[in-house]
C-alpha cells in the first residue's frame, strides 16, 4: 500500500534535519525516522495490532529514546501496546501538543 502524504511529512518533520527516514531493520522491516538518540514510528491507524507492530519496530531499533506518534485519540491504545510489548518510551500525538510517558512493565 503506498504511503500517504501525510505520513510521509510526519516522517520528515520528526526526523527533523540531521535524522535518516526509512532506516532498515532485521527481517525486511522499516523504521520510519531516527536521530542520534532518537527512534520514531509513526502509526496513524489506530488499530492495535498495528500499533503494537509499531512498538516490536521500536524496540528492535536499539535507540536509547523511543517514541511512538499517533493521533491523538489513540494515545491511550499506544500506550497499552508499548505495555504489551514492554517497551517504554514516549507516546505523542501528531500535532506534538501532548505527550505521554509510558513505563516498561516489569
Amino acid at each position: 500500500m503506498a504511503e500517504s502524504d501525510s505520513h510521509r511529512s510526519a516522517k520528515s518533520k520528526a526526523a527533523g534535519q540531521a535524522g535518516k527516514t526509512e532506516i532498515p531493520l532485521r527481517g525486511n522491516r522499516k523504521l520510519d525516522a531516527v536521530t542520534s538518540r532518537k527512534a520514531i514510528e509513526i502509526e496513524r491507524s489506530g488499530d492495535i495490532d498495528r500499533l503494537e507492530k509499531a512498538a516490536k519496530r521500536l524496540k528492535d531499533s536499539g535507540k536509547p529514546e523511543k517514541v511512538l506518534q499517533v493521533p491523538q485519540k489513540d494515545m491511550a491504545k499506544a500506550a497499552k501496546a508499548m505495555q504489551n510489548v514492554e517497551i517504554g518510551g514516549t507516546v505523542k500525538n501528531m500535532g506534538g501538543t501532548k505527550r505521554r510517558s509510558v513505563r516498561k512493565k516489569k
